[in-house]
């Protein structure tokens, strides 16, 4: 495994790579990896000549201090598990400054209208510090294909629109939810949930579930409205939104259209730990 710390060190490790025409994958990560990661980074190895697994806690796309200070910073296991999937892959730990320098700041992108919803609505500012981060990964490494989970379905849709508003070439890779044994979507944030309400927490993939259901014969409000009464009846989370939405621009559902694509997003809290999911209706 090849450890950089710099740009500049990165620069000339992918020189050598970027000369002889290989294609080269990108998964980036803001570390403390679970299965979820793995199966990204097993997907991008198998796919490309070469690979590049970033691992950075990006400042700008938290619009809450405590969950910043509070995310866990796990890099020995997590350099353990990728060198369980191989021992070849570049891993690029960056710190704030050298991303940042001295002027730790998003910059402002028109999304038109993907970071509005949902995400958008309760995390002010979060997708542009996403965007700032991705935009600086993906133009500094250049890599043939780039890798993010459907677990942050907006996010993977906010990056395809950056990239094709800021002409970036190359192809952005969605990969499928990675689930644990109780159906929860694999989170770092899992790791904070008491082991009983862990457990509890298949409730929210088995309402996902039903609600798809419920779409086949009911309209997208009268879906809203049975879920919003299932957690009101359930006291162990609390429901932050729930959406259905058009699968491309992320508008919420009005009346269905045959043949259009739609997807449920759901967030949700735990206690104090917020979980999200979603699912293709």
């Amino acid at each position: 495994m090849q450890l950089i710390n710099t740009k500049n060190e990165l620069k000339d490790t992918l020189s050598v790579i970027l000369s002889q025409s290989k294609t080269l994958g990108l998964v980036p990560t803001m570390g403390a990896l679970h299965k979820g990661h793995l199966s990204l980074i097993e997907k991008a190895f198998n796919e490309n000549d070469s690979l590049v697994v970033s691992i950075f806690v990006n400042p700008t796309q938290f619009n809450n201090k405590e969950d910043l200070e509070k995310y866990p910073k796990t890099l020995e296991n997590d350099l353990s598990l990728i060198t369980s999937v191989s021992d070849e892959i570049i891993v690029y730990t960056p710190s704030v400054e050298e991303i940042y320098a001295a002027n730790v700041k998003a910059e402002v992108y028109n999304f038109e209208g993907l970071d509005r919803v949902m995400e958008g609505e309760f995390r002010d500012n979060h997708f542009n510090g996403v965007g700032t981060i991705v935009e600086e990964l993906l133009t500094s490494i250049k890599p043939t294909k780039a890798y993010f989970g459907e677990k942050d379905f907006q996010q993977l849709q906010i990056i395809r629109k950056l990239v094709a508003i800021k002409n970036i070439p190359v192809e952005i890779i969605g990969c499928p939810i990675v689930r644990e044994a109780n159906d929860l979507a694999m989170s770092s944030r899992n790791e904070r949930l008491p082991k009983e309400l862990r457990e509890k927490a298949s409730f929210i993939y088995q309402t996902l579930l039903e609600a798809k259901n419920k779409f086949g014969t009911k309209s997208a409000l009268d879906v809203i409205k049975w879920v919003e009464n299932e957690f009101e009846n359930n006291q162990n989370f609390k429901l932050e939104y729930f959406q259905i939405s058009d699968s491309e621009d992320l508008k919420p559902v009005i009346s269905k259209i045959k043949n259009k694509k739609y997807r449920a997003f759901i967030a949700v809290f735990a206690d104090e730990i917020r979980l999200i999911d979603n699912i293709a209706l």
